[in-house]
């Protein structure tokens, strides 16, 4: 081969690999759809699922595309949302709490479903087993809906004279549903009248409290939801304003203000469902994933509130603290 000639076929090879290179086809990046009922904004929820996911090696926009869908605190829209996702196709859905979760199972048989905080899986009709789910949807279940008699009991011994605890709830959310019938189960155990109160929009909430004024009720009991944790500030401000002693379901409701809460950590079961998401990606079924159950609660109480009803924590009850907002 002469001297041109072997230049022009190598500069044929150089001219054409770059050519071959650019014909490969892009890698996919998995789509992850993640329905919640809160409104846009700074989100702990979203701020855990993303931490989980980098603790993996997935960054959002990088190597992993995520579509939100808000609620804005009303249950009624999370269906519309939920086929708003299937419609996008993602490999995965995530839907934190119950209703979300509810919503996309009913939306789709075939797409992935991961929730996080479920107070009931199997009693909320999510799951048939908790050992092995079946379907397309498993996560992590917060036993909420079984906390009932070490909540009232703790509360108990707080307000050692309370008979009567009001309820707030909203029917229309199934978790909230399978909390209070706990609660109604374990309150006569304990001595207690429980005054059930429905919230299904915030001009219930003010209703709600007079009731409680007119019964005079001694203590009352906030379940998580939807509707009350996009209102906790409201809420833990017209208990405070009542000089209502109150438990809640989750501490971000302490955080703002509330006497105390009893619950696991809400933000590391959502940081959890990167797990369940990213065996997911690789291949594994959603109905063969058991459903991880809690193993620690967490008691947190808010001495300040405490100093302002004029309460005073027994120490027994302090000893069992997690954490101590003074």
């Amino acid at each position: 081969m002469d001297r041109r000639a072997f230049v022009a076929v190598m500069g044929g090879g150089i001219l054409a690999a770059p050519l071959v290179a650019e014909a490969q086809p892009a890698a996919k990046v998995p789509r992850v759809g993640f329905l919640l009922g809160l409104s846009p904004g700074p989100s702990r929820e979203v701020d855990a699922f993303q931490r989980g996911l980098r603790e993996l090696g997935y960054i959002e926009g990088r190597n992993i595309a995520i579509d939100y869908r808000y609620a804005r605190g009303q249950v009624e829209r999370l269906p519309e949302l939920a086929a708003e996702l299937v419609r996008l196709n993602p490999d995965v859905i995530v839907a934190p709490y119950t209703p979300p979760a509810l919503a996309a199972k009913r939306a789709t048989s075939t797409i992935p479903i991961v929730f996080a905080v479920v107070a009931d899986a199997v009693g909320a009709g999510l799951i048939a087993n908790l050992g092995r789910p079946g379907g397309n949807i498993t996560g992590l279940t917060s036993t909420g809906a079984e906390l009932g008699g070490k909540r009232l009991d703790l509360f108990k011994q707080v307000i050692s004279r309370a008979s009567r605890v009001a309820v707030l709830y909203n029917p229309a959310d199934q978790s909230n549903v399978l909390v209070l019938k706990e609660l109604q189960e374990s309150a006569p155990i304990l001595g207690l009248t429980l005054q059930p109160l429905a919230i299904r929009e915030p001009r219930d909430f003010e209703g709600a409290f007079t009731a409680m004024a007119r019964e005079r009720t001694h203590a009352m009991f906030g379940v998580p939801g939807v509707l009350t944790e996009k209102y906790k500030e409201v809420l833990v401000g017209l208990a405070a304003k009542r000089r209502l002693p109150s438990m809640w379901g989750h501490r971000q409701f302490v955080d703002a203000g509330g006497l105390m809460s009893y619950a696991v950590n809400f933000y590391d079961q959502i940081r959890q469902t990167a797990v369940y998401v990213d065996k997911i990606l690789k291949g594994a079924k959603p109905g063969d994933l058991p459903v991880e159950q809690p193993t620690r609660y967490e008691l947190v109480i808010n001495l300040k509130t405490a100093k302002a009803l004029g309460l005073t924590i027994p120490p027994s009850v302090l000893l069992q603290a997690t954490q101590v907002i003074e």
